[in-house]
């Protein structure tokens, strides 16, 4: 595991228990070209908002404290 996918778990980690309070969880799949792949799992898997939650909550929060991720994607 290099340093960005060490600091991307971080962030994950920090936001992790805001998704298990819905219902939820999220787990760090890889870190790839730039591309962060993620698995929501849980209410957070079938829920409408998930695009929202995941652009503007997760992504936003990933790429602030890691400048080289260009986008998240749920896999």
């Amino acid at each position: 595991m290099n340093n960005e996918e060490a600091k991307i778990i971080e962030v994950i980690d920090q936001l992790r228990p805001f998704l298990i309070n819905d219902g939820g969880n999220i787990e760090f799949i890889k870190f790839e070209n730039g591309i962060v792949y993620i698995k929501m799992m849980g209410a957070c898997a079938d829920c409408a908002m998930i695009d929202t939650t995941l652009k503007d909550g997760i992504e936003m929060a990933i790429i602030e404290e890691v400048p080289s991720v260009k986008k998240v994607i749920n896999i």
